[in-house]
């Protein structure tokens, strides 16, 4: 099963959290740097509004007025009273309790030194009131602080819990979107498995994914119905051929039967010609059969070890009698569900096709073993093998890599082996086994075991 880490409803999901966090951040910068303008502007207009109040005052009734004005104004227990100070032109301050250096011209951040926490800033403007007197009016910017602290404090609790909520909400979407691939998914693989009248499940949603389902069950259902054709085809030709060739033997062997001397000969090559004619039909028949996946109601549990033991033993001799050796190693008390007639026939066509393409004193290994939740049925050779270019294509029906065609049969057997694997939802693999080939039929067991005991003969 795809992990949430390959998964791309995941992926999905989580990139539209993630993108969704990214603009609740932009977005809460934005209006951080908003408010903190505005609370800067608003703080400029507070000491810009005072500083003109109080150069107002000295210009209408002189300096005296002024200190008092100022010593007034710090006497003031307002927490929103502001900072004073007049200073000489050689820095000295002559008014004022505001702790800082002289400053220059116009509205700036500056420095001070708070009486209770020490080194502070302060927002401050400096205007001149004659040549040799400059007023500061400042403005201590914790206020400021206080309000961005604040803005940054709710902000990161909203961020957090959108990202929560976000992550939440991904994990939700991720899931619905993956089991609305997986049922489809596992629609398709029914399909591959063999059962070909299954279809992609529709809900009452109506939503892009029923349409892509129905879509889905259209195509297949299209496909369905040509495969239908092709394979009725196939059996009515199979069909109608085989009752004319066995009237056509039936025939041959009454000739046979009063024919003389010179024609006997004829009429037993017309009738080995004719028997070659029906096991052609009839492997294609077979074939058609077992692709159509109706021979899964004949699956069972059965024990592969000794089917294949008795198989093995039985065919060892005819081996043998072709100037090759069969060896065969089995690990005994595998169960698997399936067709026990099939996978035998299976399993002589890998031993005759061995057989039939490896010269005489060659060796044939039959081996079959359990890894996991799989069976491993192997046939092992040591003659010529098959170039790597080839393996893909003698799998295909009719397919045979002899092009004078001198050698029995009709290239049919590892398209056989091939079907009746997909239909016990493995597959045939080739491989090189230098020399010779090495052919692998694995299954899946979908059943236990009893303990491995190896045996060797």
């Amino acid at each position: 099963m795809t992990s949430r880490k390959s998964s791309a409803a995941y992926r999905i999901a989580f990139a539209y959290t993630a993108i969704l966090a990214l603009g609740v951040a932009l977005l809460g910068l934005v209006i951080f740097e908003t408010m903190h303008l505005d609370f800067t502007r608003q703080l400029d207009a507070t000491v810009t509004d005072e500083a003109r109040t109080l150069v107002s005052e000295y210009h209408n009734d002189g300096g005296t007025e002024l200190a008092d004005a100022i010593a007034q104004r710090e006497a003031s227990r307002s927490p929103t009273r502001l900072l004073y100070a007049v200073f000489a032109p050689d820095g000295r301050r002559l008014l004022g309790s505001l702790d800082t250096a002289r400053p220059a011209l116009g509205l700036r951040d500056i420095g001070f030194i708070d009486p209770r926490e020490g080194a502070d800033a302060a927002r401050g403007l400096a205007i001149d009131l004659s040549p040799r007197e400059r007023l500061v009016v400042a403005a201590d910017r914790e206020s400021i602080e206080r309000a961005d602290q604040t803005v940054i404090t709710v902000f990161a609790a909203g961020f957090l819990a959108v990202c929560l909520s976000g992550l939440a909400s991904a994990l939700l979407l991720g899931a619905y979107l993956r089991r609305r691939l997986q049922a489809i998914s596992g629609g398709a693989e029914a399909i591959i498995a063999g059962d070909v009248r299954r279809r992609m499940p529709v809900s009452l949603r109506q939503d892009e994914f029923d349409e892509l389902a129905q879509t889905l069950n259209r195509m297949l259902d299209r496909i369905e119905g040509l495969l239908d054709n092709l394979r009725q085809v196939s059996s009515d030709v199979a069909h109608d051929l085989r009752t004319p060739l066995a009237r056509l033997r039936n025939g041959l062997e009454e000739g046979l039967a009063g024919a003389g001397a010179s024609a006997g000969p004829v009429i037993e090559d017309g009738i080995r010609r004719v028997d070659e004619l029906l096991s052609l039909f009839g492997a294609i028949l077979r074939i058609a059969e077992v692709e159509s996946g109706e021979t899964r109601k004949f699956f069972a549990m059965f024990d592969i070890s000794a089917m294949i033991t008795e198989l093995a033993d039985s065919y060892a001799p005819s081996v043998a009698e072709g100037g090759r050796t069969l060896r065969w190693s089995v690990e005994p008390a595998l169960i698997m569900d399936g067709d026990r007639d099939l996978i035998a026939q299976a399993a002589i066509n890998l031993i005759e096709n061995a057989q039939r393409h490896t010269p005489t004193g060659s060796r044939i290994r039959l081996t079959l073993v359990s890894s996991g939740a799989w069976i491993y049925l192997q046939i092992v050779d040591n003659g010529p093998g098959v170039a790597k270019t080839d393996r893909a294509r003698i799998v295909e029906r009719f397919t045979r890599l002899d092009r004078s065609r001198t050698t029995e049969g009709h290239g049919l057997g590892l398209n056989l082996v091939r079907a009746v694997a997909r239909l016990h939802g493995g597959q045939l693999v080739l491989r090189d086994a230098d020399p010779g080939l090495s052919a692998t039929m694995e299954f899946p067991v979908r059943s236990t075991r009893h303990p491995k005991i190896e045996v060797e003969q």
